[in-house]
């Protein structure tokens, strides 16, 4: 990238900007080119302290010279920045990271078409992020490798041709961490439980869904095929999986990412107005 199209602006200076931030300065893109409006001044001297990045407490003029703006703010609080930084952003890119604003209402705000509304999580902060990306008709394809370039960074991405199936992915990926969190949690608890010691139990359930997602990566059989063959009828696998089956924990963990999907459209609904 050279100077004049790689000049980056961030609205929003939080873990997700931080995390695309990183990832472009370790690639080569200078601290120079970075903009970040970010109203906490806490956060802007981690800015600061972490990457060289200054960072403005208000959106102004220097936004003008950004060919990218990533928009890293919090969904309640997205029509209030897009109104402060709109007069200087309207020859940019749009790149949206915030949760569940629809790009009707973003393109309203900011008076474009050129919007490419994503979904990423909080595994990009270590480089192993999982974006889903919707790019609106304004959308040509040099922005969309620009928009890849940088998300790049981050980890994996994939397109999606319809804006509604990105409320299916913030309750499949973008929530998904939390859900893996919450099963390794449980996973430590038990091997506590039965005697190990909690950072043996931390580090055996850790290591067990990384290994276990890796092979279900490198495979092209089915997850049930693989599944079963480390179940063998009347075995210790069969035991903890027929006694999930009978608490219905797949019934209800399959019911628990329809409630999140309902809600990322809920969120459209309430701070997309």
């Amino acid at each position: 990238m050279n100077d004049s199209t790689s000049r980056i602006a961030f609205i929003g200076g939080g873990n997700m900007a931080s995390a695309i931030i990183g990832g472009l300065i370790q690639q080569g893109l200078a601290p120079a080119n970075v903009a970040v409006v970010e109203p906490f001044a806490e956060a802007r001297a981690r800015l600061k302290q972490q990457f060289g990045v200054d960072a403005q407490e208000h959106a102004g003029p220097a936004l003008a010279s950004a060919g990218l703006v990533v928009w890293a703010v919090k969904p309640q609080t997205f029509k209030e920045a897009a109104a402060q930084a709109r007069a200087h952003v309207r020859q940019a890119l749009h790149l949206s990271v915030a949760a569940g604003i629809r790009s009707d209402s973003i393109a309203a705000w900011l008076g474009t078409e050129r919007i490419v509304r994503s979904m990423p999580n909080t595994p990009a902060l270590v480089g192993k992020g999982m974006t889903a990306l919707y790019a609106r008709a304004g959308v040509v394809a040099a922005d969309k490798e620009r928009v890849e370039q940088v998300i790049a960074t981050t980890g994996e991405h994939l397109w999606v041709e319809q804006e509604s199936h990105l409320d299916a992915v913030t309750a499949l990926s973008g929530s998904g961490p939390a859900y893996v969190f919450y099963f390794l949690e449980a996973m430590t608890q038990a091997g506590t439980e039965m005697g190990l010691g909690a950072e043996q139990a931390r580090r055996l359930a850790v290591a067990t869904f990384a290994g276990a997602s890796e092979l279900a990566r490198a495979s092209a059989e089915p997850l049930q095929v693989l599944r079963e063959r480390v179940t063998s009828k009347g075995g210790t696998t069969y035991a903890a999986l027929t006694s999930l089956e009978g608490d219905g924990v797949q019934q209800s963990f399959v019911k628990a990412l329809h409630a999140a999907c309902k809600r990322a459209a809920e969120l459209g609904d309430e701070f997309g107005r």
